[in-house]
C-alpha cells in the first residue's frame, strides 16, 4: 500500500462509531478486553460537544476508518502547553503499512501548529512493536517515572 492511499483527517461525529470498535481492539491487545466503559455518546459529547475534551485524527483506506490518533492538551509546570496523545491505534489487518507513522506525523504536526513544546504518550513496556516504532522517532522512553491513577466510581 503507498501512502497516497491513506488519508488522514480529523475526525468527526459519524468517526465515533469507529472509534470505539478501535479502542475495544486495542483493549483486547493490551489484555484489557472489559475495561472500556466509554460510550458512542460521552465520546460524541466529549470530542464534538460545546467544550471539547479531546482531539481526533482518522486514517482511511477506501472510505473506511482503518486508525485513529486520539489526543488532549495538557500543561507542564516546566514546560508549558504539551499535547498528550492518549492513543494511537491501527486496526490489527492494517498494521506495517505505514497507518500509524502517518497518524504520528499529523499529531505532531497539530502539536507544533498548536505551539506545544512537548508530545507525550505512554507504551507499555511489553509492547515491543510500539517500542521500536516510537525509537524510529528517538523518542525518550522513560522507565523511571511511576504512573498514578484512580479510578472515579460515577454516580455515587
Amino acid at each position: 500500500m503507498k501512502k497516497a492511499d491513506v488519508l488522514i483527517r480529523k475526525g468527526t461525529t459519524s468517526d465515533v462509531a469507529a472509534t470505539l470498535q478501535l479502542i475495544n481492539e486495542l483493549a483486547i491487545y493490551e489484555r484489557e478486553p472489559d475495561a472500556v466503559v466509554v460510550t458512542e455518546e460521552e465520546l460524541r459529547e466529549d470530542g464534538f460537544g460545546q467544550n471539547p475534551l479531546y482531539g481526533l485524527l482518522v486514517a482511511e483506506v477506501d472510505q473506511v476508518v482503518v486508525g485513529i490518533s486520539l489526543y488532549y492538551y495538557r500543561y507542564s509546570t516546566w514546560k508549558g502547553k504539551c499535547l498528550y496523545l492518549e492513543d494511537l491505534i491501527v486496526t490489527e489487518t492494517q498494521r506495517g503499512k505505514g497507518i500509524g507513522q502517518q497518524l504520528f506525523e499529523a499529531t505532531l504536526s497539530i502539536a507544533r501548529e498548536e505551539n506545544c513544546r512537548k508530545m507525550n504518550w505512554q507504551v507499555l513496556d511489553w509492547n515491543e512493536p510500539a517500542i521500536g516504532f516510537y525509537k524510529k522517532y528517538n523518542a525518550h522512553l522513560d522507565d523511571e517515572w511511576i504512573n498514578g491513577s484512580i479510578d472515579i466510581k460515577l454516580n455515587q
